[in-house]
């Protein structure tokens, strides 16, 4: 499966079934985290066979959620959008090694706070085989977010496309996507996820574009 595909079919799942994600599986994944660590300056790490990370309230919803990563690095004022980044990358690269995803912000426990030292968490995405796939959250249409100068081309109506399916706090998709020639801007307001948020849908808007056709303002 390629990334492209995936995006299209990972929706959240808070569920998952008491099966250990193999060896080999867990080694392509450490080596997605840190290949992102490495590019965004970042100190994301995932964690398995843990349950502390999904508070005891929150396992009416949830089940078996006892991988994860923790997504964290140097505070900084840039470090949300970082994150979100990243995390796009590394749940839409589960998906494609069959497995599901969950991105947990601000109820999650923060006892995972020990495995990353005096880094800044700014939340957990859940990692494992799904007990279902996932159904697909509503989602805005081209009109509510996007406006392009002109007729807009192909790539950037994918792009837009594609940052519809990305995953955003409450679900809110709080954007704006305005393009004129090669050039996109996007703007984010959706209270303390914006960064976070800004990042994930910048990374579906690449995929479903191709980076190489625009470039950000």
């Amino acid at each position: 499966m390629e990334l492209k595909q995936a995006a299209q079919e990972r929706h959240m799942v808070r569920k998952y079934l008491d099966k250990p994600i193999p060896a080999e599986v867990l080694t392509l994944l450490n080596q997605r985290v840190e290949e992102n660590n490495a590019k965004h300056g970042l100190a994301v790490k995932l964690v398995t066979d843990d349950s502390t990370a999904v508070w005891t309230l929150m396992k009416i919803i949830a089940k078996n959620a006892n991988n994860y990563y923790i997504l964290a690095g140097d505070e900084a004022d840039d470090l949300g959008d970082r994150v979100g980044y990243a995390s796009a990358d590394l749940m839409l690269y589960a998906q494609t090694l069959g497995l599901n995803t969950w991105w947990v912000g601000g109820t999650f426990n923060k006892k995972v706070q020990r495995f990353v030292g005096g880094k800044k968490v700014i939340g957990i995405v859940t990692v494992g085989y799904g007990a279902t796939p996932g159904t697909q959250h509503k989602m805005k249409t081209y009109e509510q977010v996007a406006h392009y100068e002109g007729e807009a081309p192909a790539w950037f109506r994918q792009g837009v496309a594609f940052a519809l399916l990305a995953p955003t706090a409450l679900n809110k998709m709080a954007v704006t996507i305005n393009g004129k020639g090669n050039e996109v801007q996007m703007k984010v307001n959706n209270g303390a996820f914006s960064g976070v948020d800004k990042g994930i849908i910048q990374y579906h808007f690449e995929l479903g574009a191709g980076a190489d056709n625009f470039h950000w303002v």
